[in-house]
C-alpha cells in the first residue's frame, strides 16, 4: 500500500526560491557569473567576539538544553529589550529563547484554538504555512502602497481567528509601522481573543528613525513579539531568537515546545547572550548595509517603492525585468514571489564590490527602462 502524505504538504507549492535556485544553476552553468541578491540570507562575517564566547561554552560533558533557555540569555534579552524600546520585560516569565525565529513562528498556530490566521500579503511564507500545517484556514490582508504596507483591519470576523502575523520592519517591502497602528491591532486582539504575532526580525537594520515594537505597547495582553539575531548580529547560523510578551502565551510555550524539541543548545545560548550584550557591531552592520543600499538606489533607474528599513531594497519592476536581469547573472526576487506582482526585491547581502558590479551590469548593459526618481 503506497504511503500517504499529509494533504496539506501535497497541496503546497513548491517553494518559490527553490525555483529561482533550479533557474540561477542554469545560468552558472554556462559560465555565468552569478551576483545572488535573491535570497534574504545575511553574508557579513560574525563579529569575532561571538565566536570566541561560541567556543568558550562548547564543555567536555554535553547535556540536554532546558527547553526555557538559560537564565542569563533571558536576562540578557530584557536587557536589551529595555535599552532597545524601554519597555519592561520578566525574564523569568515573558521571554523563552527559541532556535532561532523561524520554528517559532511555525509552531505558534498549533498552540491557539480557532479556526483562522490572518496574515499579511506580500509576506514571509512561513506565516501561511505553520497555519496551514495546524489545520487552520487562512485570512489573507492585502499591503499596498498606497496605504503605506500597511494591513486594513476592519472587515474580517475577529471572533474566528486565532492568530494575526504583523511584520515590521516588512519584508519585502522594508516598512515600518508606528506605534499606533500596533496599538490598534493589540486593542482588536484584547477584545476579540486571538494572539496579535509581531515578527520584529529586521527590527535594527534601519536608515531612518529607529523602528518601533509591539513590546513598547502599555498592555502586551494577547501580544507576541518574535526577534532573532540572525540580522542584527550577522549569525544566520547559530539560529538563535526568542518571543517576549504577554505571561500567559509564554507559559502556554514553555508547556509546548519541551514536546517538539527546539531548546537551542547552551554553547549558542552563551554566545547569544555575548551578541544581545553589545550594540557596536550592530552598529557597523546597518553601517555596511546602508553603503549597499546607497549605491545600489543612486546607479538604479528605479523607483524605489518600499520603505527606509530591513536590507531588503523593494523596487518596481516586474517578473519579465527579473528575468533579464538574471541572464545576466544578476538574481533578484520577483514580487510575484510574494503574491505583489510589479515590484522586485534585492536583498543587500552581496559585499560591496559585488552591489557595485551588479549595479554597473544592470543600470547601464541591462537596458533598465528609467522609472520616476527613487
Amino acid at each position: 500500500m503506497t504511503v500517504r502524505v499529509s494533504p496539506v504538504l501535497e497541496g503546497l507549492a513548491t517553494y518559490p526560491f527553490v525555483r529561482l535556485e533550479e533557474a540561477r544553476r542554469r545560468i552558472a552553468a554556462r559560465g555565468v557569473e552569478i551576483l545572488d541578491f535573491g535570497m534574504g540570507e545575511p553574508r557579513e562575517e560574525t563579529p569575532a567576539f561571538i565566536r570566541r564566547a561560541l567556543t568558550a561554552a562548547v564543555t567536555p560533558l554535553s547535556t540536554y538544553p532546558a527547553a526555557v533557555g538559560l537564565p542569563e540569555l533571558r536576562a540578557a534579552v530584557a536587557a536589551w529589550v529595555s535599552t532597545r524600546f524601554g519597555a519592561a520585560l520578566d525574564p523569568d516569565t515573558e521571554v523563552i529563547p527559541t532556535l532561532g525565529s523561524k520554528e517559532a513562528i511555525y509552531s505558534l498556530a498549533s498552540v491557539l484554538e480557532r479556526e483562522y490566521v490572518a496574515v499579511p500579503v506580500p509576506s514571509y511564507p512561513v506565516y501561511e504555512r505553520g497555519g496551514l500545517f495546524a489545520g487552520k484556514k487562512i485570512i489573507e490582508l492585502p499591503l499596498t502602497e498606497s496605504n503605506g504596507w500597511l494591513p486594513d483591519l476592519t472587515g474580517v470576523d475577529w471572533d474566528r481567528v486565532a492568530l494575526l502575523w504583523l511584520n515590521y520592519p516588512n519584508n519585502p517591502t522594508g516598512a515600518t509601522a508606528p506605534l499606533e497602528f500596533y496599538e490598534a491591532a493589540a486593542e482588536l486582539a484584547r477584545h476579540h481573543g486571538f494572539v496579535l504575532a509581531s515578527d520584529e526580525a529586521y527590527s535594527e537594520i534601519y536608515f531612518g528613525a529607529p523602528p518601533q515594537s509591539a513590546l513598547q505597547l502599555a498592555d502586551r495582553t494577547n501580544v507576541l513579539a518574535f526577534n532573532t539575531l540572525s540580522k542584527r548580529s550577522s549569525m544566520p547560523g547559530y539560529r538563535s531568537g526568542f518571543v517576549a510578551g504577554d505571561p500567559q502565551l509564554i507559559a502556554a510555550l514553555k508547556r509546548f515546545r519541551p514536546n517538539v524539541g527546539v531548546a537551542p543548545q547552551e554553547f549558542i545560548q552563551r554566545a547569544a547572550v555575548a551578541a544581545w550584550s553589545d550594540e557596536r557591531h550592530v552598529d557597523d552592520v546597518r553601517e555596511r548595509y546602508r553603503a549597499k543600499r546607497e549605491l545600489l538606489l543612486e546607479a538604479l533607474p528605479l523607483r524605489n517603492a518600499g520603505g527606509d528599513a530591513s536590507f531588503f531594497l523593494w523596487l518596481e519592476g516586474d517578473d519579465e525585468l527579473a528575468a533579464r536581469w538574471l541572464e545576466q547573472g544578476v538574481v533578484v526576487a520577483p514580487g510575484s514571489f510574494f503574491g505583489a506582482p510589479g515590484y522586485v526585491r534585492l536583498a543587500l547581502v552581496p559585499t560591496l564590490e559585488s552591489c557595485a558590479k551588479a549595479a554597473s551590469l544592470i543600470g547601464v548593459q541591462g537596458g533598465v527602462q528609467a522609472g520616476p526618481a527613487a
